[in-house]
């Protein structure tokens, strides 16, 4: 890992505390503060695909498509906030999903992780709102820039205490290309979702 990849994992540990989370009413479910869907494995258990395919050439993603909870959205470009945490998309109606851009794209070897609300405020629900529901093997699929697409199936879906935040399963460096969705979850602590929903995922096929 880069010094400077290193820095921005320091930067999206803390700022983990509050990403991905709008404002507003309701709750993304409650549950214990780490679990697993039914037969998933964990990320560092879960073996490669017997045929993976190759890693796809640099592209930053465009639009995110996830047919299982409905998610048909363009991706925007984030970055480090002044005080050296990750930016979070807008908090609008038609909120979009962000990629982290210090994280490789997606596709890539590496963890590409990319960010959504659960709530916007006023405004309802956010772009993530049912990504708790995801299961294994759930597709995912990325729209890059260059015209190509990056697939990726769910290895598992973990509901984990902001406090206790895995930095390490999340932004550690990976052989083969994978995906990081999140935002939050569980139960409302005083206005704030005291979890976070981390979608992983590993690339399963490409496409021109």
């Amino acid at each position: 890992m880069t010094p400077l990849s290193r820095r921005a994992v320091v930067a999206v540990a803390v700022a983990c505390l509050t990403a991905g989370c709008g404002g507003g009413g309701g709750s993304a479910g409650d549950g214990p503060a780490v679990t697993e869907s039914p037969g998933n494995r964990s990320p560092a258990a879960a073996g490669s695909p017997v045929s993976a395919p190759p890693p796809l050439a640099r592209s930053v993603p465009v639009a995110l498509e996830i047919p299982a909870i409905g998610v048909d959205t363009p991706v925007v470009r984030l970055g480090l906030a002044r005080d050296s945490t990750v930016e979070v998309p807008p908090i609008t109606a038609d909120d979009p999903a962000g990629w982290y851009r210090y994280s490789p794209t997606p596709g890539r070897p590496g963890p590409s992780v990319i960010l959504g609300h659960v709530t916007v405020g006023a405004h309802g629900d956010g772009v993530f709102r049912h990504l708790a529901r995801l299961r294994r093997d759930d597709g995912i699929t990325v729209r890059l820039e260059n015209g190509t697409a990056a697939e990726f199936a769910v290895t598992s879906v973990r509901t984990v205490a902001k406090a206790g935040f895995p930095t390490e399963d999340v932004y550690g460096d990976t052989a083969r290309p994978e995906l990081r969705l999140i935002t939050c979850g569980g139960p409302l602590e005083d206005g704030e979702y005291r979890d976070n929903v981390i979608v992983f995922a590993a690339l399963r096929a490409t496409a021109p």
